[in-house]
Order: structure tokens, then C-alpha cells, then sequence
């Protein structure tokens, strides 16, 4: 078995190569303009092991850690992230091409979220039962023990954060495998957490598919927590089955956009491209396929196309690599062999970096790759529907349930969106934003398990009910 982040496609610029005692070794270059970012080594299975068994000697004293003692130790973790907010933000962009303000908006929500949780972790309650009166019943929450934390490249320090805080809080050991794109980033985080904690709390372990799946194999581990890509959480599911691991998984997407009749299609189209652009496409809820109503497309179309076209003049961000920008092209260009037209961006740029523009596509068919797949670019893929009811129709055909978003201003329609669309996540007339603490169950291929919020708490552990009752004391003589 082997786990990869996402698709392969040609033309990487990561590169595996040797350590100076001949194991592997990951190189990665900056996908602004290709200049190296440095060289990590990739953990083989003896690694993996070490780490694990290391995890799982650590596990049983810090089960045994008060929860507010835990929580105090969350927290050390959060200032020692804030206190080197920029450095981790400056390699994330050198690492990912993210851009420099949604970076640094990343570890500022790492933060956030590592504060949530450690107060939070105390907080998190048993129940009381009710049984006989002289009986006392109730459920006890147990870390489950040693959880295996793979994180992605899109979002890296936020993810991480949410995962590996919500896992140590309450009172699990983690070995946190960061995706192969961003190791550098991956190894900073690990530097930083692991300080203020006991020996084999939390090992970081930078590597390529085969040190994830080493992970995923180990019979040491009781949980994985997995945010990624689709085909990766199904090799994951698969690897589960064998070691009896409980599951937490956020996979692909392919996140539809419904455009009512009744809705400003200017203001449509800003929330379209916003869905579809912002961090170059590389979103898990980006805005994956767009069906709007035919009373405003003429409109809509135009305005989105003007949207593209802004953008690209400021200059849109980097794709991670050349690797994911070949595949995003690869979909557009099968599209249009299909006969569907691109009316903004659509073609790779010439020079160093892994640059795509903001690329409108129409008269794309249901078939394409591009509307069944997760494309996970700067793609905004458009179909003409003759009415709200059609354009929810093929918004719910497909195999994929992360989110989904309606712009309407139909009471109806947006009830019968929310009832009928089998997403985790259902968006009316914002594609991005919500509530701090919520947490989403995927659905379908698209993953299973809170992931996020409170409900995570629960992920990361076990319930044991407990009953006591009246013992029968032995008389005196």
C-alpha cells in the first residue's frame, strides 16, 4: 500500500534523494519561482516503529495526567506557535506557494484552536445514568491511545493544530506524519509542540507515501486522523479493516455551487470566484462545479469572467507544485476536448513556478472529469440549468458529501436544499464562513467522523459505562 496526498501527475519538483547513509530523502522547492527550499529525510518503517513504540511506552503516564494539567500544556503549545507566528507562516508560503496573508491567517487559527481545545479538553463530560436508586451509573470517557495524525498541504498548521491538540488534550500520544509537500513546515511544527511536552507525547515524522503507510500498517496505532485525499482515505479504510483502527477522515471534495433566479448574478459571480480562486482553487470546500439558472447565466458568466480576469492582472498565487497544476490542466484540457470552451485562463504559463491562472470553463459536460472529480485548482466550471430544481438535482448527484453552497432567496428553495443535499456541510448565500466550534460529518467518498469542533473530543475517545451497585457486607461473627 502506498499513500499519496493527492493524484500523480508529471513534471514534480519534489524530488526523493538520498540521506548522507544512503536512506531517503525528500527535496522541495519553492513553487513561486522553483528555487530550493531545502531537504528533509523521509522515516522508514524502523523509524515508524520507534516512533510508535515510543508513543505507546508515553502513553499510559499521560492518560494518567490530570486534564487540566493537559489543558496548561495546550496552551504552552499555542504561545510557543505564537511566539514564532512568522517564521512558521514565511516557510509555509516558501513551502506551499500559499499566499503570505492566509498563511499567517493559518497559524493564527492554529493558535486559536489550540486554545479551544485546551479548554475545552477539561470540560469534556461523562453522563450520568439512570438506574436503581441505591446504583450509581455513568460513562466514562478513556483516550483511545496512540493516534496517528497525517496532515495536508493545503491548510497544514491549522489542520494540524485542530487534529494533534484535540488527540493530546485528552490524553492520547501522537506520531503526526505532515504531508510530503510541506515537510519543512511539518518538522518546524513538530520542533516547536514537542518542547514543552514529555518524552514520546508527540514525534513528527516527515516522509513520502511509504512512511505514511508504515503508519497507517502499525499495529500500535488505535487511531487515524487523516485529511487528504480521497484516494488516500480509501487505502487508510482499507488498511483499518486489518488493524481495527477507529477512523477520522476528511477527504476529497467536489463542491457544487447552485445560482438561483432571483439572485444579483454580479454578486453571485464575486461569491463564485471567491469559492473557486481563493488559495488558488486548493481549498478542501472550494467551489468545485457551478450550475446556474439560465434567467441569469448570460449575466453571471460575464461577471465571473471579469472576476478571472482581475485576478490573474494582480497575479494569482502559486499551485503547490507542478505536479497538482498538470493534473488541474489536465481536466481542462479533456473538458475542451469534449467541446466544452474556456473563456478566461486555461492554459499553463510560461517560466519557472507552478503559476495557473483563474480559468473559467462553460458548456462543460456532466461527464467531464472536470464536474465528477475534485479538481482542486483555480477552476470555475459552469452548466446552464433551466431551473433551481435541475441545478440541485446534479448538485446531488455525486459521490462526494463535504459541502455544498445555494445562493437564493427562497425560503423554499433553501429548505429543500438543506433537506435534500447530502453534504456534510450546507452553505445558503455565503460559500465560506459559519460559526466558530462546527464541526462537520463528510459523507460518502468523501470522508467519515468529526474532524473538527467539539464532536472531535469524542473522536479521540472511548466510552466505558460504569455501574456500581450496593455491595452485601459480611456480618460481624
Amino acid at each position: 500500500m502506498t499513500l499519496i496526498d493527492q493524484p500523480t501527475a508529471t513534471g514534480t519538483p519534489r524530488q526523493e534523494t538520498p540521506d548522507a547513509d544512503g536512506s531517503r530523502a525528500i527535496t522541495i522547492v519553492d513553487p513561486q519561482d522553483g528555487t530550493p527550499v531545502g531537504t528533509v529525510h523521509s522515516a522508514d518503517e524502523a523509524d515508524v516503529a520507534a516512533a510508535v513504540q515510543a508513543a505507546r511506552q508515553a502513553a499510559e503516564g499521560w492518560a494518567a495526567t490530570a486534564p487540566a494539567a493537559r489543558g496548561a500544556l495546550l496552551h504552552a503549545l499555542a504561545d510557543a506557535l505564537a511566539a514564532r507566528a512568522d517564521e512558521v507562516a514565511e516557510l509555509n508560503t516558501r513551502e506551499t506557494g500559499k499566499p503570505a496573508g492566509d498563511a499567517r491567517g493559518g497559524v493564527d487559527a492554529a493558535v486559536g484552536t489550540l486554545r479551544q481545545y485546551a479548554e475545552l479538553g477539561p470540560l469534556h463530560r461523562t453522563h450520568s445514568l439512570r438506574g436503581a436508586d441505591v446504583a450509581v451509573d455513568y460513562t466514562r470517557p478513556e483516550p483511545r491511545g496512540v493516534v496517528a495524525a497525517i496532515t495536508p498541504w493545503n491548510d497544514p498548521v491549522a489542520v494540524s493544530a485542530g487534529l494533534v491538540g484535540a488527540a493530546l488534550v485528552t490524553g492520547n500520544t501522537v506520531v503526526h506524519k505532515p504531508s510530503e509537500r510541506c515537510p519543512h513546515v511539518g518538522a518546524l511544527l513538530g520542533e516547536i509542540w514537542s518542547a514543552p511536552l514529555p518524552e514520546g507525547v508527540l514525534t513528527t515524522l516527515t516522509g513520502d507515501g511509504r512512511t505514511g503507510a508504515a503508519l497507517v500498517a502499525s499495529a500500535g496505532v488505535d487511531v487515524v486522523a487523516h485529511v487528504g485525499s480521497t484516494a488516500t482515505g480509501r487505502a487508510i479504510a482499507e488498511e483499518a479493516l486489518r488493524t481495527g483502527a477507529h477512523l477520522v477522515l476528511e477527504n476529497g471534495g467536489n463542491d457544487a455551487l447552485v445560482v438561483d433566479a432571483d439572485v444579483d448574478p454580479t454578486w453571485a459571480a464575486a461569491q463564485a470566484a471567491l469559492g473557486a480562486y481563493a488559495n488558488s482553487g486548493q481549498i478542501c470546500t472550494s467551489v468545485e462545479r457551478i450550475y446556474v439558472h439560465a434567467d441569469v447565466a448570460e449575466e453571471f458568466v460575464a461577471a465571473l469572467v471579469l472576476e478571472a480576469g482581475s485576478r490573474n492582472a494582480d497575479g494569482m498565487a502559486p499551485m503547490v507544485d507542478t505536479r497538482m497544476r498538470a493534473e488541474v490542466h489536465r481536466q481542462v484540457a479533456a473538458a475542451q476536448a469534449q467541446g466544452a470552451r474556456v473563456l478566461a485562463g486555461g492554459e499553463v504559463p510560461e517560466g519557472a513556478g507552478a503559476h495557473y491562472p483563474a480559468t473559467v470553463v462553460v458548456d462543460v459536460g456532466g461527464d467531464s472529469d472536470l464536474m465528477r472529480e475534485e479538481t482542486f485548482g483555480p477552476v470555475a466550471p459552469v452548466q446552464v440549468v433551466a431551473s433551481f430544481t435541475e441545478g440541485l438535482d446534479r448538485a446531488v448527484a455525486s459521490r462526494y458529501g463535504l459541502a455544498a453552497t445555494v445562493l437564493t432567496g427562497s425560503l423554499e428553495h433553501t429548505t429543500e436544499a438543506i433537506r435534500r443535499l447530502p453534504v456534510g456541510t450546507v452553505k445558503v448565500n455565503a460559500v465560506f464562513g459559519g460559526a466558530p466550534g462546527g464541526a462537520a460529518e463528510p459523507r460518502g467518498a468523501s470522508g467519515q467522523g468529526f474532524g473538527y469542533g467539539p464532536e472531535l473530543l469524542d473522536e479521540m475517545t472511548t466510552r466505558k459505562v460504569v455501574h456500581i451497585g450496593r455491595p452485601v457486607l459480611r456480618t460481624a461473627g
